[in-house]
């Protein structure tokens, strides 16, 4: 685990990587970006053991020396990751009092998205932030001399998450880098990172994954059949992780499909009181669910209006989305489509900013009222 090997595709990126190494001339600060399932972070940390390994072998970490076994271990004393998470009064308040559960999540999985992490710690529907505190920490553990490797590393996940104080003393530390220090940081939204810190770090874009990888990768790993595995990867668009998702019961997504659903009839029939208890409802999932619920809304709306130019290779719906696009389609077209995908997407923010959530949906809505009727 952790080597170039258990990335699935991305061969671009990986010879970037390994030329780096190979030529001495490895950045000190790298955005690694992209959608969220593709294998950023799975990348980062095959980058990191192949930085650390002493006997590097074709292109792959040699997996015996003794820093490919602490990688194994993930004790590594020149590796470090700081992560969103949550504070628990005065117990939890860096990511490294949650590093035991940090490194036995990462032991199980290579491929993963934040709510999977926040339900390892129990997180409940608290939002995950990287705070003010741990600058402190990643400027004392980037201070010090390396033990082992001439390369201190730490790799940052989500580096969207981090508030402002913490985003502000990381720029300082891009700007004037201790020796021997290497930044990765693994981004699903790299607009949302500080733009000073983006200016100072080598950008690596990693595209989404092609279906007969994902269809590859998955009957490799899962044992499916052929058939099987490119209906899934078909829908994945272009992430492995979704692709995973999706071959186990997946309840939150049946669960967004029907508030999808019922938002939209009300809407359409104009149902006010109605939408008033939808927004209710819908309001006790959450922060982060609600966020995931309103980006699954904005991939909706978006897979309804391409199914209107009658292109199924550009359809990416299970069959039951698909059934109730039949009749909903014709209502998401060029003169409401950028509108409504505006709303959600607002609406998505103002939950991440900790707005009123029964305001925000009942005002979202309204919205949808005025654009189905369009």
């Amino acid at each position: 685990m952790f080597f170039f090997k258990d990335v699935i595709g991305q061969e671009e990126v990986k010879q970037r990587l390994l030329q780096s190494v190979d030529s001495g001339h490895i950045a000190h600060a790298q955005l690694l970006c992209g959608p969220e399932g593709i294998g950023k972070f799975a990348m980062a940390i095959a980058y990191a053991r192949y930085i650390h390994c002493t006997n590097r072998q074709q292109g792959e970490a040699c997996g015996v020396c003794p820093s490919c076994r602490q990688y194994a271990a993930l004790t590594h004393p020149d590796l470090h990751f700081v992560f969103p998470m949550v504070r628990v009064e005065k117990k939890k308040r860096i990511c490294d009092d949650y590093l035991p559960e940090w490194c036995d999540f990462l032991k199980e999985h290579i491929y993963f998205g934040l709510d999977s992490w926040l339900s390892h710690i129990n997180a409940e529907n608290k939002q995950a932030v990287i705070y003010g505190e741990e600058s402190e920490s990643i400027l004392r553990k980037m201070s010090l001399k390396s033990y082992e490797s001439p390369y201190k590393i730490m790799i940052i996940w989500l580096p969207e998450r981090m508030n402002d104080t913490c985003a502000n003393k990381l720029l300082k530390l891009l700007e004037e880098p201790y020796p021997g220090s290497v930044f990765l940081l693994v981004s699903n939204a790299p607009d949302r990172v500080l733009g000073t810190i983006r200016s100072r770090s080598q950008l690596i874009e990693m595209r989404p994954l092609s279906s007969s990888v994902i269809a590859e990768a998955l009957q490799r790993n899962y044992g499916i059949t052929g058939q099987d595995a490119v209906a899934v990867a078909h829908v994945a668009d272009g992430s492995y992780l979704r692709a995973c998702e999706s071959l186990q019961l997946n309840e939150e997504n049946k669960l967004f499909f029907d508030y999808f659903v019922q938002v939209m009839r009300l809407a359409y029939g104009r149902k006010i009181k109605a939408l008033k208890g939808w927004s209710e409802e819908v309001a006790d999932l959450g922060r982060e669910r609600l966020r995931r619920f309103l980006a699954y809304a904005q991939r909706m709306v978006r897979e309804n209006y391409i199914y209107n130019l009658h292109v199924p290779d550009l359809s990416y719906m299970n069959r039951e989305e698909e059934q109730f696009s039949t009749r909903f389609a014709p209502f998401i077209h060029e003169r409401n489509v950028q509108a409504i995908m505006k709303h959600l997407s607002d609406a998505e923010n103002d939950i991440g900013q900790n707005a009123n959530a029964k305001i925000v949906l009942f005002d979202l809505a309204i919205k949808l009222i005025m654009l189905l009727k369009s």
